[in-house]
């Protein structure tokens, strides 16, 4: 997608897994890539294959769960490539323990990353898009936070049906600066996240027999959807949530 050259991407989780394959993709389409993450462990190595492929990027420390952070990343950012035109709010956590067992810590962090992050950053990121006269958000949400929650989740289901009324909300309230906002919700893909389960040969069995289309997803097909939506095609879509998830919801 060649119409994202020079446009500037701010990408948060943009590490590993998902974040990893949607600042790559931004990259091979042209954009100016604002990679950000918590640690540089994940986030440097991500960078440098970036740059030795030929693409615009630059890494950018921050926890997207502290106000003062997000604000000094933003201000870098537009310090370093002078505008932000798309903000992909990735970062997320998913600690696994059951309600009644769950650690308050996990439930406050669960929330503070995964709802209060994109909360943070779309404001912060907002109001520079509107005041450059528009702009594209997308939050990367889950099907657990539709009509599919998951077990021994609860902190994480709570974060992403949160993260839907968010990107909603933000949608009516942005269209008046030319700012679309949209949501992306994964099936099960191919990650860190579900490298573990994904060795439990009866877990992905019954993956497998709830997908129609028999296969577990990667990031690569969650990353085509979000150059799609930030893309001029997506021009009229705002406020929506779409399913990445070979068929498992279908609503």
């Amino acid at each position: 997608m060649s119409e994202f050259h020079d446009r500037v991407v701010l990408v948060t989780g943009a590490g590993r897994g998902i974040g990893r394959a949607i600042a790559r993709a931004f990259g091979a389409g042209g954009a100016r890539v604002a990679a950000n993450d918590l640690t540089p462990v994940n986030l440097e190595p991500v960078v440098a294959e970036m740059r030795a492929a030929g693409h615009a990027a630059r890494a950018f420390l921050a926890d997207v769960a502290s106000k003062h952070a997000v604000q000094a990343m933003v201000e870098e950012v537009r310090q370093a490539f002078g505008r932000i035109d798309v903000l992909v709010n990735n970062a997320g956590v998913e600690p696994h323990a059951s309600l009644l067992a769950m650690d308050e810590w996990d439930w406050d962090r669960t929330l503070a990353v995964n709802l209060k992050g994109p909360f943070l950053t779309t404001q912060s990121v907002g109001r520079v898009m509107a005041e450059q006269g528009g702009g594209v958000v997308v939050n990367i949400g889950s099907i657990a936070g539709r009509a599919h929650g998951l077990p021994e989740r609860a902190a994480y289901v709570a974060s992403k049906m949160g993260l839907i009324g968010l990107t909603r909300e933000s949608a009516r309230e942005l269209a008046a600066y030319n700012v679309r906002v949209n949501a992306v919700c994964p099936g099960v893909i191919e990650t860190d996240m579900t490298r573990a389960l994904r060795g439990d040969e009866a877990q992905m069995a019954r993956w497998l027999e709830e997908i129609p289309l028999r296969r577990l997803g990667v990031a690569e097909d969650v990353a085509g959807l979000v150059l799609f939506l930030c893309s001029d095609s997506a021009a009229y879509i705002t406020g929506q949530a779409f399913h990445v998830d070979g068929g498992k919801v279908m609503a």
